[in-house]
């Protein structure tokens, strides 16, 4: 991914955001009152506000630094999206014997749909990788960058790969314009700070 900085976004701030994932549908209305509904995304991309976050002087000069290295939306980050961090005994794939390599996906599942998000950015630390149920404890080794297990020997055939993990978003400002209002000695604000997703 060009243009992006191994480097989480001050999750003291992010922990303060509003918003959520998010899709763009095109819907038709005829005379007759019915609908036509085109939905021009397959996946989800997640927008946020974090302007509620700040609550501190000290959170102003870390996000102004923030943004003065990122240069504005120049350059990605890492985000940590609250309300969706953690995935459980996630299936990352079936082995056959010779893969060696697999993708940390996590999938949301309801009323017979699921959608599957990719991970490229696992939390260093956080993931946990099970074969058959089983925990294992070594032999591989995953890639925080891009999200990529790879195995030192490949698990053998019919073998269920799974992984626990915790995960960052992809993300940049959506601005290059920073609109900072100094409301007391001690507190800042920005009335919108937006941060969207990186599609990988």
């Amino acid at each position: 991914m060009s243009g992006f900085h191994e480097v989480q976004f001050p999750p003291d701030i992010s922990y303060g955001a509003s918003g959520g994932p998010g899709y763009s549908t095109t819907v038709v209305t005829t005379v007759s009152g019915h609908e036509r509904r085109n939905a021009n995304w397959a996946d989800a991309r997640g927008k946020w506000n974090v302007a509620h976050g700040l609550k501190k002087r000290e959170q102003v000069a870390e996000l102004i630094a923030f943004f003065r290295a990122r240069k504005g939306r120049a350059y990605g980050f890492r985000f940590k999206d609250w309300t969706d961090f953690q995935a459980f005994a996630q299936v990352i794939g079936v082995g056959d014997g010779t893969t060696k390599t697999f993708q940390l996906v996590k999938r949301y599942a309801s009323g017979g749909e699921i959608e599957t998000r990719l991970i490229t950015k696992p939390v260093a630390g956080t993931v946990k990788v099970y074969r058959d149920g089983v925990e294992a404890a070594s032999g591989w080794s995953v890639n925080t960058a891009t999200g990529i297990v790879t195995f030192t020997t490949a698990p053998g055939a019919g073998v269920q790969v799974t992984a626990d993990f915790e995960f960052d978003v992809p993300a940049r400002f959506d601005s290059d314009q920073m609109d900072i209002t100094i409301e007391t000695y001690q507190l800042g604000s920005w009335g919108q700070i937006i941060i969207v997703e990186i599609r990988p």
